[in-house]
């Protein structure tokens, strides 16, 4: 009878209504009508009250044993921002962690999770379906409880009158059952089902799906039935579809949240706005430490030690890893008995330990002196946790611990044992679901099972004989241990989305003594030897020179650090300290140092600037996974071609793409690079906001792709340099015209020094034709008719008086002041000689460092000889290693309004980059020389032949 009652609520009352009103009953139907709004009333006060006392409190590491914590105490505001859009991202978590951990330090809106439902700047839509996506332990549950507990206490969305939250893992349990929405509702909340609401289209409703990723209905949009009626009686499943689809309840809010991987389940169009919570960034961390300890001191110690190791700073972005870390760095510190942790592994297996531990204690009245194991119970969850990872499985049934060998009667004994590491929840109808506290313990307990197997049992579960691998056969010739952790380094990285990568880390660093002296209770053989840790380093490092993709390479250095071994690493900080790393010839090896050393710093990497580490095309194919974490890429001369534009539209397709700025002024890329490179502007995930495109080769070919792109994706562009190219009258005309459109942000463009000349190749069309100024000759210098060459005399020239000449130091300059883009070259012979630019207010009397070009802060130069390079400016010297040559001649290549003065050596039709300063200049430049050795001469040369950078 109530189902029926339920069922035909809303008809009934609206049919009373109705013919109340017919038969002149208004106000009769009125008293009716407000009964059911006080219903309504002390529905959502029993609601609220109901929601704060189950959500005021949480209970850390989410084990529902000890003593709850205050939600309001101990929450930190996580960093929830803009989540671009609903794709799919099937990279493993980790990896995703630490992209986001670098991401942080840019710019972007936070918000707060109150506002979840407040339109993005810029935006001015209704806003009815949120998707927040987050990896897990990131902290989506806890935003949620934080959001309903606000509403509940008043603090927040009090427009909202019903709040309904369903996690996926309960409604998993009703995959085959049959229900009305109202019915559904009144499943999850006792309030409504007493009041016997039906007409929630009257009020403001939110409906929070929590856990998407751990969703088992089949969520089919396309073939499923569409529903309009809440009174209808249909699977959970097609509720769900229509709920989110608007055909039921169409003015009600919905927030679901997930992890990235999930994302996908739900189609974009039926999502207004996709959120992100990206967890703790730096200062959010120290929060937490801070409000976890009332020890000061404590709190303070704990904070720098994280911060000594990379790889756990990077994890406490996650607030579960925080507690981890919290929990094992408190004990190890208050008692001071043992070394503290600096990896992972170390992390894990004192945190496994220091439970086993607690709950010795607690349950069996063991003193702490070492953990007595459970050892059929860890090697249980082990192997639940391992089969269950490489399914990609975080929540688990009952048949998922059955086929681990779980008594299912016995799961609470399981729970009890490890109750910070496994769970047990009760759903709807005391059905049960279980799952790891965080899917990095789920790795570490996979990574003790397996190794446990091999070393107590010789059973290598990382190895597959029927596998067609070249490296099988060279692997069964290795003494077993270097067997196991070779295979197992080959199966992680045969893993499409590195599901393995830190499970791989686990099992490595369990190799290590240090780690396994813990694990003595469960260990009955001794796996370890230098020789075997020697080979295992010496097969990551070989893997690395086989140059996998970056992130397979980033979490092999990983590996390597929880061996221990730094060496490849150390090798490259040495260079990058010396400054000399961009003239250094590195090997595969060195080249994925260079990138895990950049994408792990500290250091924020805004601006990617290619010339500090190699001026190559090489370098940028090599440096990619740095330039797309940064929000500028500085490629200018670079010798960027259609190679390197191809690899560049995967950094401004990338989903979300960082990239703002991107420079790539004085590379040949032709229309054919300007082709590529649009197919990537024109993608709507590039938010590519300036783009130099300038002396690149470009013609009115390349504009029209261009304005192509612009026209896809007109959003975001704000300034294009598109000036030393030759696009024509018809190529502004076409970039004119779509300026014009309406959608098009662009407010900058540039065309200026177009023509035919510009598309001379290389620094040819920048040429000039400087020539001497005698008047500014010293008396020992000589010069030609032409004023093209200067030789240093053993004669006095007759030159008359003139307040330019320098009266002490042998040198001249060049008559024209020279500003905007300028290129010339100079051939010394005979002897020591600089070349250089100088301001004109240069000193020319007297013996001080004011009168000599390089010396001062008004001059540049480059000295050259046989033998050696200098590059000079004010007094300080850069000795410049450069391979000796047979050639003399330089090449100088001005580029005034953006501060760089550049040297070449110049050999057949190849440049050489020597040297480059970089400053602002505030005056024209003038050429000019200093010949040191009596006879040596300088000569200005004619640039005929456009030479190729290297």
């Amino acid at each position: 009878m109530l189902k029926m009652r339920s069922r035909r609520a809303v008809p009934e009352r609206k049919i009373t209504l109705h013919i109340l009103r017919k038969m002149n009953q208004k106000e009769l139907a009125d008293t009716l009508e407000k009964n059911s709004d006080d219903l309504a009333v002390i529905c959502q006060r029993e609601l609220k009250s109901n929601l704060k006392k189950k959500f005021q409190c949480v209970f850390e590491g989410i084990a529902k044993q000890g003593n709850p914590t205050l939600l309001n105490k101990i929450y930190t505001d996580l960093y929830i921002t803009e989540g671009g859009t609903g794709e799919v991202n099937n990279e493993h978590e980790l990896r995703q962690i630490e992209t986001t951990t670098r991401k942080q330090a840019r710019p972007e809106t936070a918000i707060k999770c109150n506002d979840i439902f407040t339109p993005f700047t810029g935006q001015d839509k209704l806003i009815r379906t949120v998707l927040t996506k987050g990896v897990a332990g990131i902290g989506k549950t806890v935003s949620v409880q934080k959001f309903i507990l606000d509403w509940a206490e008043g603090k927040a969305n009090q427009d909202v009158q019903f709040v309904f939250s369903f996690p996926f893992r309960e409604l998993n349990l009703m995959k085959e059952d049959k229900h009305t929405l109202i019915e559904l509702l009144n499943h999850f909340s006792m309030e409504t089902k007493e009041s016997r609401i039906s007409n929630y289209d009257k009020y403001k409703v939110l409906f929070i799906f929590d856990g998407l990723d751990e969703c088992r209905l089949p969520l089919d949009f396309q073939k499923n039935k569409i529903c309009c009626d809440v009174t209808k009686s249909t699977s959970v499943d097609v509720l769900l579809t229509n709920l989110i689809k608007g055909n039921l309840l169409p003015s009600a809010l919905l927030w679901i949240t997930t992890r990235p991987a999930a994302a996908n389940k739900i189609p974009s169009e039926c999502v207004d706005q996709v959120t992100e919570v990206r967890g703790f960034n730096d200062p959010q961390k120290v929060e937490y430490f801070r409000r976890r300890f009332s020890d000061k001191d404590l709190a303070s110690r704990i904070i720098s030690h994280i911060k000594t190791s990379r790889s756990l700073h990077i994890m406490c972005h996650i607030p579960v890893f925080c507690w981890i870390s919290a929990t094992v760095l408190e004990h190890i510190l208050k008692h001071k008995r043992e070394e503290v942790p600096k990896t992972l592994t170390e992390m894990y297996t004192h945190l496994v330990v220091f439970h086993t531990k607690q709950n010795n204690e607690k349950y069996l009245g063991k003193e702490e002196t070492g953990p007595d194991w459970n050892k059929e119970s860890i090697l249980s969850l082990g192997k639940l946790a391992f089969q269950q990872l490489v399914k990609g499985n975080l929540i688990f049934y009952e048949e998922d611990l059955k086929e681990a060998g779980i008594d299912v009667n016995e799961a609470s004994v399981y729970s009890g044992l490890c109750t910070q590491l496994f769970k047990e929840e009760c759903g709807l109808y005391q059905d049960k679901v279980y799952c790891f506290v965080h899917l990095s313990i789920q790795e570490f307990l996979a990574a003790v099972y397996v190794f446990l197997s091999f070393s107590n049992n010789n059973e290598n579960l990382m190895c597959k004989p029927q596998s067609t691998s070249r490296n099988f056969f060279a692997l069964v010739r290795d003494k077993p241990e270097v067997t196991f952790y070779k295979s197992a380094v080959d199966e992680a990285l045969q893993s499409e989305t590195g599901n393995l990568d830190l499970f791989l880390r686990f099992l490595l660093g369990l190799s290590l003594e240090s780690n396994q002296k813990h694990l003595r209770g469960l260990l009955t053989t001794k796996r370890s030897s230098s020789q075997s840790h020697e080979e295992t380093v010496k097969y990551i490092k070989e893997k690395i020179r086989e140059n996998p993709s970056p992130e397979r390479c980033i979490n092999l250095f990983h590996c390597l650090n929880e061996l221990n071994d730094h060496s490849l690493v150390e090798e490259i900080q040495r260079y990058l300290r010396s400054g000399s790393l961009s003239e250094a010839k590195r090997s595969p090896a060195q080249w994925s140092a260079l990138v895990f050393v950049l994408l792990t710093s500290e250091k924020e990497l805004e601006v990617f600037d290619l010339k500090k580490y190699s001026r190559s095309e090489e370098g940028l194919l090599r440096l990619l996974p740095v330039l797309k974490s940064s929000r500028a890429a500085l490629l200018s001369g670079c010798g960027v071609t259609d190679k390197g534009c191809a690899s560049l539209v995967s950094a401004l397709k990338s989903n979300p793409s960082h990239l703002r700025e991107l420079d790539l002024s004085n590379n040949d890329l032709k229309d054919s690079g300007v082709k590529l490179l649009s197919a990537g502007l024109g993608n709507p995930h590039c938010k590519l906001e300036t783009l130099r495109l300038s002396g690149c080769l470009v013609t009115e070919e390349g504009c029209a792709s261009l304005v192509s792109a612009l026209k896809l994706n007109p959003s975001h562009l704000r300034e294009l340099d598109l000036s030393y190219n030759h696009p024509g009258d018809s190529g502004v005309r076409l970039l004119s015209a779509g300026l014009e459109d309406p959608h098009c942000r662009l407010e900058k463009l540039n065309v200026e020094h177009g023509g035919e000349y510009a598309m001379k190749p290389g620094l040819r069309k920048y040429a000039c034709d400087p020539t001497l100024d005698p008047n500014t000759a010293h008396r020992l210098l000589s010069l030609t008719k032409d004023n093209r060459k200067v030789t240093r005399s053993r004669e006095t020239q007759p030159y008359p008086d003139h307040q330019e000449r320098f009266e002490v130091w042998q040198q001249v300059l060049c008559r024209e002041g020279l500003t905007g883009r300028c290129y010339w070259e100079v051939e010394g012979s005979g002897g020591l000689a600089d070349i250089g630019v100088t301001y004109k207010g240069i000193s020319r009397r007297g013996r001080g460092n004011d009168c000599v070009i390089g010396s001062n802060d008004k001059s540049w130069s480059l000295f050259f000889s046989d033998k050696r390079y200098n590059a000079r400016h004010n007094n300080a010297h850069i000795t410049l290693d450069v391979p000796p040559s047979s050639s003399h001649r330089v090449g100088v290549y001005l580029d005034w309004p953006a501060g760089t003065l550049s040297f070449y050596r110049v050999s057949s039709d190849t440049l050489t980059h020597l040297h480059t300063f970089y400053t602002t200049f505030t005056e024209p430049l003038y050429p000019g020389f200093k010949v040191n050795d009596v006879d040596s001469s300088v000569s200005l040369c004619q640039v005929f032949m456009g030479p190729k950078k290297t």
